[in-house]
């Protein structure tokens, strides 16, 4: 299990270091936006999501925070261009479930963010993996 931890630990640290769709598109009215601040820890972060015939054909982030919140933003982005925005609605509520420690759905395949798994031992930490893809929720909802 030592070994699945540190891949998942150097998993992170190359999305918090090297992050994937970084950047927003503010001169698209096409792309939805939401920004979501904790104010208790300083994480500060943007989703913005472009769908077109219901599928997430684009979804960037920009912010700051600490590794596990600005990796987890870079993970969510990845995971989410090219899925239905069912699909992607799905895959969000599970990741959720799963680093809140709450039942999650075996045959929603969240992909590379199962790195974070190991976030649901850590509750201060929780808040860190969780705002991103709350800002993605709200960005397929608008």
């Amino acid at each position: 299990m030592a070994n699945l931890e540190n891949l998942y630990r150097e998993v992170i640290m190359e999305h918090f270091k090297n992050p994937r769709n970084k950047g927003l598109v503010l001169n698209d009215n096409n792309y939805h936006i939401t920004h979501i601040k904790n104010p208790s820890c300083g994480d500060d972060i943007t989703i913005g999501t472009k769908v077109e015939n219901g599928v997430v054909i684009d979804c960037r982030h920009e912010g700051s925070g600490c590794s596990i919140c600005c990796a987890s933003a870079s993970v969510l982005t990845e995971t989410m261009i090219g899925k239905s925005v069912d699909l992607a609605e799905k895959i969000a509520n599970n990741y959720l479930n799963m680093v809140s420690n709450q039942e999650v759905d075996d045959s929603i395949d969240i992909e590379e963010a199962e790195v974070f798994v190991g976030v649901r031992l850590f509750p201060a930490r929780i808040k860190c993996a969780s705002i991103s893809w709350k800002a993605f929720l709200e960005t397929i909802e608008k």
